[in-house]
C-alpha cells in the first residue's frame, strides 16, 4: 500500500548519461544512420501542443541481488479530447529483465477526463524479483537482510468523480499477491519468518478523497495535492488476512521565480490488524526517503516528510536542470509509540534533462544518501 515506485537496491545507470552525451555532442554519424534517427526520436519533442506524445527509451542498471538489469521505459502523455485546457494525463510503463532471469512490468497512470469529470489514479505491478527483508520495527536487528524471492502482483486503482472544482471522491481497490516464495536467511543473522512470507493474497476495498489543482502531474510548477484514503482488507472480499489502512499524502508546490520551484510533502501510513510483511508501511524508495531501499524500515505506522528545490532548467541552459532534497521519517508499531530517537534522515542531489519541451517533462537522475550509503534513481518526472 506504500504509494511508491523504486528501482532495486543500490544501482548505477548509464541511460541518463548516454542521453546527455548525445544531446551535447554532435553525432558523428551519417544523415540517415539509424543511430542518429534513434537519438533524435528519443531526445526531441516534435509533437504539436495538445497532441499525444509517446516516448520509449532503454535503461541499464546493476544491483547485487540481480546483477545487470536491462529495461525499456515508455511514457504516453495526452489531454482529453486533445484540448490544451484539460489537464495533462500520463501513463508510464517500465519492463525489465535481469541476468539472473528475473523480470517485471510496472504501469502507473494519472488520467483526467474532459473538464476533470473523472480522475483515474493507480498503478499495476508484476514482477519476479527479490525483496530484501531487514526485519520489522524502527530499529531492526542486524544490517544483513534476508532475501525473499517471490512473484509479486499488485493492482491498485482509484476511480474518482469530481465533486466541485479540484475535489474528487470515489472508490479504491487494492489487490496484492505474493506467491512462489522462498525465504533465504543471511549467514550472520536469523530472522523469524514474518506474516505472509510463505505467500499471501489480500484484497482491499475503500474510498479516497482527493484535492488536486495540479495541471502537470510529472512536473508541478504550482499547486496542491492532498489525499486521504481508507482501505479495509477482509476474507469476505478475498483476503487471507484482516486489516485496515489509512493513508495521508499532502504535497505543495511554490514557484520561487520563473524556473525554480520549492516543493514539500507530508506522507503517512497508519495500519491496524494482521498485516503481511510486504504490506506494512515501508520507508524508502524513489518517491520519499530517497537513499533508503524500499522497506529498509517497516512497521504498522509511518510518518515522513521531505522538501526539494528544483531548477527547471538552469538559467544558462534550455535542457538541463537540477534539484536538491532532504527528508526525514520514522516507523512505529502504534501511533503513540513514535519516537524522535528513531527518526531517519536522508538527502541528495539530482540532475534533470528536459525530455518533452512542449509538455515540460524532465528525465531525472537522483542520488540519495542515507546511513546505508547512496542509492541512485532514474525516472521520468519528479519524485512527487
Amino acid at each position: 500500500m506504500n504509494n511508491t515506485t523504486t528501482m532495486p537496491a543500490p544501482f548505477t545507470t548509464l541511460t541518463f548519461f548516454l542521453l546527455c552525451t548525445f544531446a551535447l555532442v554532435k553525432p558523428a554519424f551519417g544523415q540517415e544512420s539509424w543511430v542518429k534517427r534513434f537519438i533524435k526520436k528519443t531526445i526531441s519533442d516534435t509533437t504539436s501542443f495538445g497532441k499525444p506524445s509517446f516516448r520509449v527509451y532503454p535503461t541499464l542498471a546493476y544491483a547485487p541481488e540481480t546483477s545487470f538489469e536491462i529495461g525499456l521505459s515508455s511514457l504516453l502523455l495526452f489531454q482529453a479530447k486533445n484540448d490544451t485546457l484539460n489537464r495533462l494525463s500520463e501513463v508510464q510503463a517500465f519492463g525489465f529483465v535481469t541476468f539472473k532471469a528475473q523480470y517485471g512490468l510496472w504501469i502507473d497512470n494519472a488520467i483526467y477526463g474532459d473538464k476533470d469529470k473523472w480522475f483515474f489514479l493507480g498503478r499495476t505491478r508484476f514482477q519476479k524479483f527479490p525483496l530484501l527483508y531487514h526485519g520489522i520495527g524502527p530499529a531492526p536487528a542486524g544490517k544483513e537482510p534476508a532475501l525473499v524471492d517471490a512473484n509479486y502482483l499488485l493492482f491498485r486503482q482509484r476511480i474518482l468523480r469530481k465533486l466541485v472544482p479540484n475535489l474528487f471522491i470515489g472508490p479504491e481497490l487494492d489487490y496484492q499477491q505474493l506467491y512462489n516464495t522462498s525465504f533465504v536467511q543471511p549467514k550472520e543473522h536469523f530472522y523469524e519468518k514474518p506474516l505472509g512470507s510463505d505467500g499471501t493474497i489480500n484484497v482491499g476495498f475503500g474510498a479516497a478523497l482527493v484535492y488536486d489543482n495540479r495541471h502537470n502531474v510529472l512536473n508541478v510548477r504550482k499547486g496542491l495535492f492532498g489525499e486521504l484514503a481508507f482501505l479495509k482488507y477482509h476474507p469476505n472480499i478475498g483476503s487471507d488476512y484482516t486489516f485496515y489502512g489509512v493513508n495521508l499524502d499532502v504535497r505543495s508546490y511554490h514557484p520561487t521565480n520563473q524556473n525554480n520551484v520549492l516543493a514539500w510533502q507530508l506522507y503517512g501510513n497508519f495500519y491496524g490488524g494482521d498485516i503481511p510483511f510486504n504490506q506494512l508501511a515501508l520507508m524508502g524508495g524513489e518517491m520519499i526517503m530517497r537513499g533508503y531501499y524500499l522497506g529498509r524500515y517497516r512497521d504498522k505506522n509511518m510518518l515522513a516528510a521531505q522538501i526539494e528545490h528544483r531548477w527547471l532548467p538552469f538559467g544558462f541552459s534550455k535542457r538541463f536542470g537540477a534539484a536538491v532534497f532532504a527528508g526525514a521519517a520514522a516507523v512505529a508499531p502504534t501511533i503513540n509509540t513514535f519516537s524522535t530517537k528513531y527518526i531517519r534522515t536522508t538527502g541528495g542531489v539530482g540532475v534533470r534533462y528536459l525530455l518533452f519541451p512542449k509538455k515540460d517533462i524532465y528525465l531525472r537522475l537522483d542520488v540519495g544518501f542515507s546511513e546505508d550509503g547512496p542509492n541512485f534513481y532514474l525516472f521520468t518526472g519528479e519524485a512527487f
